[in-house]
């Protein structure tokens, strides 16, 4: 059964992200017939095909490098190295006009937008649920040893600025949370606000970045704080010391020895510290329906895996269930993308930022989005608001100046205009060329990244038995 999931989630992703790349390209092809270009291929994906068809002086083809796709039209700036080399390659061709160039390289961010479009309004119709959670701002855990802990901030705080800048979430792509704020902060020591017990405090914290290798992605900087979220238990390992004590999948843990707990975290800190430190027991303080009670319980070292740290036997937290339905318009969601996608822009090319290209995601890491989304519970709402997210940062990034990208079809146009002449067909093919090798080397480079990630994330989150010494 599991099985049969994945592959009915593999094959909803594929036939979403090339709905994606199909209508942005239709956008190409359609205005390209419009105004009487010559058209040798329509394909998604690049590389060597996997399939091909001819149809009406057309091939129609599916590449084998899943990461794009591409109108080949002869007469605008070819792109060989990604296309490959043309039937007309060589062959007089009628000129065309700046102005039908132009028509038909905005074509395609036009199409993206306009499915953008689509996807929000069934996005208003259906809703986007949200976890009420995530418009908290109240701190969980802070690390004991991190510049949050450091800086004198607690469990329980609530941060309402950063950099003097109001925080309203605690996670992006909202770019008023508080780990969005904390990444692109471009000073040295993070200016945070906080109230406490109805009084507002200022800290300056010196963010901690999590040293990398070269494989993997460069962390951002981070306080070492996570959000308050409900310690309720979902998953109790047979033979250990909560089993043994009594605890049961839904009880809520409210305090621990004494002190009111916001986060399941504190507890997996507590647990962790002993991995070094004597082994002592932990008050918890549990809610079951009406009744409220205390347990003191010893974490011991399990069976397996080896090197364990001691565990009280907790295996799993229930995920947040007090989930609402909203329905965002049209024009704010358009509004919110395009707003995230200048924002990201900004801070990557930033020099005062600590963000690069190395954070960027590719075609990997869209697939990625998508299996996850797409296994969740209200995965199909989240797909489409990540649908709207996407078709706009690919109508957004696609008129950038760069030559291959369509914004660069249209500043040659421009230039073409200006010049009273095309530019240089030798040239023109030179300068496509080695930016096209350029995009490959670039899209490569971010999928070396996803991809790891992936992988990663993947090795860490395997279920991994964990077993406790039987009790007499």
């Amino acid at each position: 059964m599991a099985t049969l999931k994945f592959i009915f989630i593999i094959l909803e992703v594929l036939l979403l992200f090339n709905l994606l790349i199909g209508v942005h390209e239709l956008g190409h092809f359609l205005a390209a017939k419009w105004r009487g270009l010559k058209i040798d291929r329509f394909a998604i994906w690049f590389g060597k095909p996997i399939w091909k068809k001819t149809i009406g002086g057309i091939e129609y083809a599916l590449g084998s490098i899943p990461a794009g796709g591409y109108v080949a039209l002869p007469q605008m700036a070819t792109m060989e190295a990604i296309e490959g080399k043309s039937e007309n390659a060589g062959k007089p061709l009628p000129p065309i006009s700046a102005k039908d160039k132009i028509i038909v390289a905005i074509a395609g961010p036009l199409f993206s937008f306009l499915l953008a479009i689509v996807f929000a309004v069934i996005v208003w119709a259906a809703g986007k649920p949200v976890n009420q959670s995530d418009n908290s701002t109240i701190i969980g855990m802070v690390d004991p040893s991190g510049p949050a802990a450091q800086a004198g901030l607690r469990p329980g705080d609530e941060i309402t600025k950063i950099d003097d800048k109001p925080v309203t979430k605690f996670f992006p792509p909202a770019l008023d949370s508080v780990m969005w704020r904390i990444a692109t902060s471009e000073k040295e020591k993070i200016k945070v606000t906080y109230r406490r017990n109805g009084e507002e405090h200022v800290v300056e914290a010196t963010p901690y970045v999590t040293p990398t290798h070269w494989y993997e992605r460069k962390a951002l900087r981070r306080l070492m704080i996570s959000p308050a979220m409900p310690a309720v238990v979902f998953q109790v390992a047979s033979n250990s010391p909560a089993a043994i004590a009594g605890i049961q999948k839904g009880d809520k843990v409210v305090s621990m020895n004494g002190e009111k707990i916001y986060s399941p975290q504190e507890i997996m800190l507590a647990e962790d510290v002993m991995s070094n430190s004597p082994i002592r027991a932990l008050t918890l303080t549990i809610e079951r329906g009406q009744e409220k009670f205390d347990r003191a319980i010893t974490p011991e070292k399990p069976l397996s895996p080896d090197k364990s740290n001691p565990s009280l036997g907790i295996m799993a937290w229930q995920d947040v269930t007090n989930v609402a339905i909203i329905h965002p318009s049209p024009v704010d969601q358009i509004k919110d993308s395009v707003g995230q996608i200048f924002a990201t822009l900004g801070a990557v090319f930033s020099p005062k930022t600590h963000i690069g290209v190395q954070q960027l995601g590719g075609a990997v890491m869209i697939v990625r989005v998508y299996s996850t989304l797409f296994g969740d519970e209200h995965g199909w709402q989240m797909v489409l608001w990540f649908s709207v997210v996407l078709n706009v940062n690919l109508a957004m990034l696609n008129m950038l100046p760069f030559p291959v990208l369509d914004g660069g079809h249209i500043m040659l146009a421009l230039l073409e205009v200006i010049r009273r002449r095309p530019v240089s067909a030798k040239l023109l093919q030179s300068i496509q060329t080695v930016c096209a090798v350029l995009l490959i080397a670039f899209m490569l480079f971010i999928a070396f990244f996803d991809t790891g990630d992936w992988i990663r994330n993947a090795r860490d989150s395997r279920d991994r038995p964990v077993v406790f010494a039987p009790k007499p």
